[in-house]
């Protein structure tokens, strides 16, 4: 899959004139989609190191929990302290599963603001935070 962020004019234009090049195919069409970018790899990163310290350090309800289980709880949490909510239903086997937004399809800013959660949750509770370059200065 190719992609091209459009952040400038010139961008833009080389964009449209790229499309008028492409051949049209009724039996085999392209697709052309145009959506604001999903957070980046160095977020992605950031986010599993926190979430792996938090596992390494924390205990939930009295046990100790997966960097992927404190990733989920995190999202959910996330979610919920800004006014996203959240949708508990029924899964397929009788079990109780929380729908909730994917990490991976998250805007930069979202991910920025999932791990600004992340760092302030971790501070409040003595989690010592392996990589303190990711911190925001007033955390250190």
């Amino acid at each position: 899959m190719k992609y091209v962020e459009l952040k400038s004019e010139k961008v833009r234009c080389n964009l449209i004139e790229f499309i008028r090049t492409l051949p049209i195919d009724e039996k085999k069409p392209l697709v052309v989609q145009i959506k604001p970018i999903t957070r980046n790899l160095e977020q992605n990163a950031k986010f599993h190191a926190m979430c792996q310290d938090v596992a390494n350090q924390c205990e939930f309800h009295g046990r100790k929990l997966s960097m992927e289980q404190w990733k989920v709880l995190f999202i959910s949490a996330h979610a919920q302290a800004t006014k996203q909510g959240f949708e508990i239903v029924a899964g397929l086997e009788g079990e109780f599963v929380n729908i909730r937004e994917s990490s991976a399809q998250m805007s930069v800013s979202r991910m920025a603001s999932l791990i600004e959660y992340l760092t302030s949750w971790g501070v409040e509770n003595g989690v010592r935070f392996n990589d303190w370059k990711w911190l925001p200065e007033r955390w250190r």
